[in-house]
């Protein structure tokens, strides 16, 4: 445990809005700092730091809590890293008693050392004769010197279910440690470990502070499936990283690529485009676009010209777009991608290639082509339905500007005149901004109910106790006086009292936090819940704080509803019951007779 002194010393020295502001552009709003929320994508800022209290809160997506919990979420780190990482910051050296390790979870910073020994056994068998030779072969024929491989770090991993096993276990790793970090998987038979990369070309994913935090695999016979990666481990959220990015990073800051697979991204980076990078086996996420947000101003996606290469490539639009990016894509002539055009173009790739990006389609142009390429516009059906379709995708762009630009290039494509596509794309504009309000009103609806809660899934069963459990809470953490006063037996309220399991444990944990003096450090909650858990937490503060009224007295009266609320679904379960019984009466007696 780190001493409650050090930790309240870490987040004086890093102030939560000096750190949230190297994260998020931050404007000034009255004694408050605004921006957009770097946790999910808006254009309308909801996300708002309180210096006051050194907390933050998303009033779009509930994302909330102190310093510590911004960089857990926004750095994907537990708790623990979290601090070190601030404690770095600050300039102080936590004390060495203080770094215990818990024995109850296997910690990411030995995941990390464990993929960083696996990453140097792999790079070692791909140059063993004996057990990486396919491979070896593989990336030379795909055109790779030493020099890329060494500079990616690539490796082998041998055609056997145990030599990483074996390797990593030599080294005191445990079978439960490769298991959690997805370097084995543990037979159901014999109850053994057994390696998950067998006979595969290895890539692995290295995050920007150079730490190895993955690995993709791509086989070398018709196995399936073709590239395997590793799933989310403590030391890594697939969501929330690129590959190459830890190269890309200091060479992005004008225009960056999307690249679908690692071999893309390789030949770009052999060839001069160091500013390429790769999702992980996955459609892009709207985290790893906030993530290419923070690090350039323009993002060519270059994806494969197929169909499933198309939709990919329209999601990614929507994705960059909605963080403010510039979008534009390439379109690679005379290949399928552009490893295969590098490789055909020789000595002449890198200025055919950078051509190839200067010329590179903006997002409209791009979707315009797909859908004349769909539709025979000299057939007046076919030109209809290329209209319908343009004007929705019109309807989608927020500058006003840029859709009149759009309607006057459909108007010569088509023939059409552009009233009639303005009328129609205001049309469609109504449509969806209509489905969108009926959506947020549901939306609404679900969440007062408790429907899909998953930090508080009891809310469902009973809203009211709920309620009443959340704004004692808020009062409780917003005038910490109070929990001292529960401690010492002056306002009556236990454990017992509350109807759901998470505000049960949010009692129980702050209680055993705060002193009788009243004195309670809202970061120490960190440790014991995770992320989504404390965005609701302060949510709970934060309501209650834009509230004239949250004395003594209310506090009673809140927690005089909990229990009447409480008792009110015992009543109702006790009468359920009675039925219940009576029923089953009736039926044994008909059974007799």
């Amino acid at each position: 445990m780190i001493s409650p002194e050090i930790i309240e010393e870490i987040k004086y020295r890093c102030d939560i809005t000096d750190v949230i502001s190297t994260y998020v552009p931050l404007k000034r709003a009255g004694s408050n700092y605004n921006g957009h929320c770097p946790f999910h994508s808006e254009r309308t800022p909801s996300f708002t730091v309180f210096p006051a209290t050194r907390s933050f809160y998303c009033f779009g997506c509930g994302a909330g809590g102190d310093v510590v919990t911004f960089i857990m979420k926004r750095e994907n780190l537990d708790y623990r890293s979290a601090l070190e990482m601030l404690a770095k910051r600050a300039g102080i050296e936590l004390p060495r008693e203080e770094r215990r390790e818990d024995t109850g979870a296997i910690k990411r910073e030995r995941i990390l050392s464990m993929n960083r020994d696996a990453a140097r056994f792999f790079h070692a068998c791909l140059y063993d004769p004996n057990l990486g030779a396919n491979g070896l072969r593989y990336l030379t024929e795909r055109g790779l010197s030493g020099a890329t491989i060494k500079h990616f770090g690539l490796g082998f991993a041998p055609d056997s279910f145990g030599n990483v096993t074996d390797h990593l276990t030599k080294l005191g790793y445990t079978a439960e440690e490769m298991s959690v970090g997805f370097l084995c998987g543990i037979s159901k038979k014999s109850g053994r470990p057994y390696d998950y990369f067998r006979n595969r070309v290895i890539f692995p994913i290295i995050d920007v502070t150079g730490n190895v935090v993955a690995f993709g695999g791509r086989v070398m016979d018709d196995s399936v499936p073709k590239y395997l990666n590793t799933s989310d481990t403590p030391a890594f959220k697939k969501s929330r990283n690129l590959f190459a990015l830890n190269y890309a990073k200091s060479k992005c800051a004008d225009r960056l690529i999307l690249c679908e697979g690692y071999m893309d991204v390789i030949a770009l980076h052999a060839h001069g485009f160091e500013n390429a990078v790769a999702t992980l086996g996955t459609a892009i996420t709207p985290e790893q676009a906030r993530i290419m947000a923070k690090y350039t101003k323009q993002v060519i996606i270059s994806y494969d010209s197929d169909e499933a290469g198309q939709r990919a490539a329209n999601k990614a639009m929507k994705l960059l777009s909605e963080v403010g990016l510039d979008v534009r894509v390439l379109r690679v002539t005379g290949a399928k991608d552009p490893d295969e055009f590098l490789r055909k173009n020789g000595t002449a790739a890198h200025e055919k290639f950078k051509l190839l990006l200067d010329n590179s389609r903006a997002q409209f142009e791009f979707k315009l082509d797909g859908v004349l390429s769909r539709h025979d516009i000299s057939i007046i059906d076919e030109r209809i339905k290329a209209a319908a379709e343009l004007c929705r995708i019109i309807s989608e762009v927020y500058s006003e500007a840029e859709r009149d630009v759009y309607i006057g290039v459909v108007s010569d494509k088509l023939e059409i005149p552009r009233d009639s596509l303005k009328n129609d794309v205001k049309r469609a504009m109504r449509e969806r901004e209509k489905s969108q309000k009926k959506e947020e009103i549901q939306a609404v609806i679900n969440k007062t109910a408790g429907y899909g809660d998953r930090v508080n899934p009891d809310m469902v069963k009973n809203t009211g106790a709920v309620n009443a459990e959340e704004n004692i809470l808020g009062i409780l953490l917003l005038y910490p006086e109070n929990l001292a006063a529960v401690k010492k037996g002056k306002i009556e309220l236990s454990s017992t009292d509350f109807f759901s399991e998470f505000n049960r444990k949010v009692f129980e944990e702050a209680l055993a936090r705060c002193d009788d003096t009243g004195k309670f450090d809202f970061s120490l909650l960190n440790e014991v819940f995770d992320v989504d858990s404390m965005g609701r937490i302060t949510s709970m503060v934060i309501k209650r704080r834009r509230l004239k009224e949250n004395g003594t007295e209310l506090l009673c009266d809140m927690i005089s509803r909990l229990r009447e609320e409480t008792r009110h679904r015992k009543n109702e379960g006790d009468d359920m019951a009675q039925i219940a019984d009576i029923l089953a009466s009736q039926r044994n007696k008909l059974k007799k007779t």
